[in-house]
C-alpha cells in the first residue's frame, strides 16, 4: 500500500479518517456526487473523520450511514494500517484542514445487502453526495479529486478480489 506506515510520526499530521468502499451483489460500487465540489471529478467513495472515543469500526458504519443512509451491509474486509493522502494547497489555504497536512485513513470494504430505496442521500444534516450511482470499481480512479488518486490506487488494489457478483 502506499502512504506512511502506521508507526511513521509524521502520522499525527494527518486527520484519522475512514473511507467506505461500499459493493453491490453485482461486484459494482458506490459512488456519490460531491454536492460542494465541481465535476467533473467529483464523484467519490464515503468516507469521514473519527470522533474522539470511537472505534474505526464505528466510525465507518456512522459515515456510510449519515453520508448514504445504508445500515444494510455485510463486512468484507478493511486495509491492513493507513493510506494517506495530502491536501492540496487551496484546501490548506482555505483552513478546511483543519490544521492538518491531509488524512490517514483505514478502509473498509462492505456488501450492500438492502435495496435501493435504502439509499437517502439526505439521511444527515450535512449532506455529502447531490447523486450516486452503482459503478465498475476501476470508474473511481477516474472520477476521483486528482489529489486522492494514489490513494484510490492502494484501495482499489486492496479490494479488487471483492469486485465480483455476490456469493
Amino acid at each position: 500500500m502506499s502512504g506512511k506506515a502506521m508507526g511513521d510520526p509524521d502520522l499525527a499530521r494527518y486527520r484519522t479518517n475512514v473511507g467506505i468502499v461500499l459493493f453491490n451483489g453485482d461486484g459494482q460500487v458506490f459512488l456519490g456526487r460531491r454536492a460542494d465540489t465541481a465535476p467533473p471529478q467529483n464523484w467519490q467513495f464515503p468516507q469521514g473523520g473519527v470522533d474522539e472515543g470511537e472505534s474505526l469500526d464505528d466510525a465507518a458504519l456512522r459515515e456510510l450511514m449519515e453520508e448514504t443512509g445504508v445500515r444494510s451491509v455485510r463486512f468484507l474486509a478493511a486495509t491492513d494500517g493507513w493510506i494517506t493522502y495530502d491536501f492540496p494547497e487551496a484546501v490548506l489555504a482555505s483552513g478546511r484542514g483543519r490544521g492538518f497536512i491531509g488524512q490517514k485513513q483505514v478502509w473498509y470494504a462492505f456488501r450492500f445487502e438492502g435495496d435501493a430505496a435504502e439509499i437517502q442521500l439526505e439521511a444527515h444534516h450535512e449532506v455529502e453526495f447531490d447523486q450516486w450511482r452503482w459503478a465498475p470499481l476501476d470508474d473511481a480512479l477516474e472520477t476521483v479529486a486528482p489529489f486522492k488518486r494514489h490513494a484510490y490506487e492502494s484501495v482499489i488494489a486492496a479490494f479488487r478480489h471483492l469486485a465480483i457478483p455476490a456469493a
